[in-house]
């Protein structure tokens, strides 16, 4: 695509590239980050936040797809590819795109979508003013544990050794590690924790699990694991190993339960707010959002 050499200036002062785009009616670009390969349920909501607003993909919007496809590694340079195409907006789809892409601008707005605390993570000053150029939509999934612990129990109740997976590439992969942690001792629980970055590590995780007489599995939340969740699954059924995992899209093709969020409302939210800063509004005046609906799915359901 061809784009505009030069930015709108006003008395001096610079707008945000998105006010100046809108004033002269050309298409809009948003730059997509993800830490792993996005399902098209996914990119639907996005996409409908954005349409909802009068956005549309191939009309007045073009959208740049960049995936680390789970080497948190490539994060860096996919961020700056975005940057270096001045896109409109960075919408960041993991708590790591979300740093990269922090790290990598601070003139262009990004709208974050993250199961972590943006707080934490330093994306923002503050939810209800984040400052800057970032802001986004929070959903809780890293500090379920105790819930899915429950459920877990609910359905396995003889399971007195349960199991954790976790990605130590995470940057929130220890606030998840200690909220099993907890929980499964207030329960008189012996937890197994164990940590997988890749397909391999996956594979031996679960080989560890049945080694050491796991009676069910917990799975973290991950961009990771969501990419590989045919793979979890499967492995959960070979090992006749009761799972719950943290989002419906593993309920979705047959893991056993599932209780998270709804990501795909998170993803819609997200995509709204990038339609916001496209007309005209600063990332700082719009307050960190938190999607709100959750989802407790059986494979059967």
């Amino acid at each position: 695509m061809k784009r505009r050499d030069f930015i709108t200036m006003l008395g001096g002062a610079v707008l945000w590239p998105s006010a100046a785009r809108a004033k002269q009616s050309v298409m809009a670009l948003v730059g997509l980050l993800s830490s792993a390969q996005l399902d098209d349920r996914q990119v639907r909501a996005i996409r409908q936040g954005l349409r909802d607003a009068g956005y549309i993909e191939g009309r007045n919007l073009a959208i740049k797809y960049r995936s680390a496809d789970s080497r948190f590694d490539r994060l860096p340079a996919l961020a700056a590819d975005l940057v270096s195409d001045r896109v409109d907006a960075i919408v960041a789809l993991s708590p790591s795109a979300a740093v990269a892409a922090k790290a990598a601008t601070t003139t262009i707005p990004i709208v974050f979508a993250t199961g972590a605390d943006p707080v934490d993570l330093g994306l923002v000053s503050s939810l209800n003013r984040p400052g800057g150029n970032v802001t986004g939509v929070t959903f809780i999934v890293n500090t379920l544990g105790a819930k899915r612990l429950g459920v877990l129990r609910e359905l396995v109740p003889s399971a007195n050794v349960i199991g954790s997976l976790t990605n130590p590439g995470n940057p929130t992969s220890e606030s998840q590690i200690r909220d099993v942690q907890t929980a499964a001792h207030a329960s008189g629980i012996e937890p197994v924790i164990l940590p997988a970055g890749c397909e391999r590590n996956i594979e031996a995780a679960f080989a560890s699990f049945v080694r050491r007489g796991t009676n069910a599995v917990i799975v973290g939340a991950d961009s990771l694991f969501v990419s590989r969740r045919g793979q979890l699954v499967g492995l959960a059924a070979r090992h006749a190993m009761p799972a719950i995992y943290f989002l419906r899209e593993f309920a979705d093709i047959g893991g056993l339960v599932s209780y998270g969020p709804s990501q795909t409302e998170a993803y819609r939210l997200a995509g709204g707010y990038a339609a916001r800063i496209l007309t005209g509004e600063k990332p700082a005046d719009l307050p960190v959002t938190q999607s709100t609906t959750f989802e407790l799915r059986r494979s059967n359901d």
